[in-house]
């Protein structure tokens, strides 16, 4: 029973991911590895769930390995400079072969419906191509490397035919010249490439380990800003890491709304990241996952949605919604992926030298990572803005909260006359004061 409850809650919170992924493109790269390994199959079942809920996909696979284990098969060693493949005629032959047998494998894969299978009634219908075009990368400090080349062009307005027929595009690092040669393209290339010519909604990176992290933390968000330090400054970044990074930030800067590195070690992270909040990889993006901001209106729905369970328990005084409306620009909300988490009011009175804090509140699942804390900071912040020199909040259940966050405990009397009036006795609810300096 609570397994079956748990998938209820589940499914139900996965919903508005379901109805903001239908109709919307997503590009997901992932190395040949994911195809050597195996476990294809079950990214397989992952992909044919997210083109039945109306995701259209453009698939961009590696064959790195399968490449490596045909220039041993014939005696050769693989050569590389700054971790770019050096592909003379012999890599080549052994590149063509690799991108057939990669591609073919996969859309057998994908062409599974056996009863009784996650891939029971799919009838994915698979379109590969000649979408990209390539030039040679030439030579690099004194390196040439011949059969190795740039992203050129993509025909987006192709691959955009073949989405709208409802297939699935799958691309080889592969690019082909106007003069009928072929070039050996970095597969995170091809797909941020991709992903910006077609201005996609996502750009899902599949990455052979562990994502990034922080002091043992799981890094789940980094605006491009943030990105862009990090690569500049933390020489212990992994070589793949830092790859797929770049990707993300390329991406990025071309017009891709949101990118996700996710590690394939997990099972089933492309659908913990695309249908939870939290998700389980790390999100690239232009603009902050999570925002703290002023309240506008359109957020009055969410803060009652917030505060409800607190005024059922008695915790908070119940605010009616046209309160809310009338109250709106007193309000500070944080706004994680379009939910309203947390918020915050300051209520400034006739004096103008007293202001209260009051609904500070946290969703119960975003009371860590010192939420609270960034509110408080910044209710005082336009306190101190404002010409108020002293904050007062009444409370019932987090006194010390307050007093561990410097307020003292007071009494009625200190407030202002006016919100004296509206004090009750039968919440008896606890004083507290703040100076705030300026």
């Amino acid at each position: 029973m609570l397994d079956s409850l748990e998938f209820v809650r589940w499914f139900r919170g996965s919903s508005p991911y379901i109805h903001a992924h239908r109709g919307r493109t997503f590009v997901v790269s992932f190395g040949g590895e994911a195809v050597a390994d195996g476990l294809f199959a079950g990214l397989a079942h992952d992909f044919a769930l997210l083109n039945s809920l109306g995701i259209r996909l453009v698939l961009v696979h590696g064959f790195r390995p399968q490449v490596e284990d045909l220039l041993h098969l014939r005696g050769q060693q693989p050569r590389y400079k700054n971790g770019l493949r050096i592909t003379d005629s012999q890599a080549l032959l052994c590149v063509k072969e690799a991108a057939g047998m990669v591609r073919v494998e996969i859309e057998a894969l994908l062409s599974m419906g056996v009863a009784n299978s996650p891939m029971a009634g799919a009838r994915l219908r698979v379109a590969s191509g000649n979408f990209v075009t390539a030039k040679p990368l030439g030579v690099r400090d004194g390196v040439d490397f011949q059969h190795t080349g740039d992203v050129r062009r993509i025909d987006a307005d192709a691959i955009r035919q073949q989405l709208d027929q409802g297939n699935v595009v799958l691309l080889s690092p592969v690019g082909y010249s106007p003069t009928g040669e072929v070039f050996n393209l970095s597969a995170e290339e091809v797909a941020t490439a991709v992903a910006i010519a077609l201005q996609a909604d996502k750009l899902l990176l599949l990455m052979e380990q562990e994502g990034l992290s922080n002091k043992g933390q799981p890094t789940r968000q980094l605006t491009t800003q943030e990105a862009e330090t990090l690569l500049r400054d933390d020489a212990g970044l992994s070589r793949e890491l830092r790859a797929h990074l770049k990707a993300a930030l390329a991406a990025c800067v071309g017009g891709v709304a949101r990118c996700h590195l996710i590690s394939r070690e997990l099972d089933g992270a492309m659908l913990l990241e695309l249908f939870t909040r939290d998700g389980v990889g790390t999100l690239v993006s232009a603009a902050p996952f999570e925002d703290i901001r002023t309240a506008a209106i359109d957020d009055v729905g969410g803060i009652l949605e917030l505060i409800a369970p607190l005024e059922a328990q008695g915790i908070l005084v119940p605010r009616t919604r046209e309160r809310l409306e009338m109250e709106i620009d007193d309000y500070t909300v944080i706004e994680r992926d379009g939910m309203i988490v947390g918020c915050a009011a300051l209520h400034t009175y006739a004096s103008r030298t007293m202001a209260e804090l009051a609904c500070l509140v946290l969703h119960p699942e975003y009371r860590g990572e010192k939420r609270g804390d960034r509110l408080l900071a910044l209710m005082e912040e336009r306190a101190r803005k404002a010409g108020v020199t002293e904050l007062f909040v009444l409370t019932t259940h987090a006194e010390h909260w307050f007093r561990e966050r410097g307020f003292a405990t007071a009494n009625v009397a200190a407030l202002p006359l006016e919100r004296q009036a509206l004090y009750n006795p039968n919440r008896n609810s606890k004083v507290l004061t703040k100076a705030v300096d300026n």
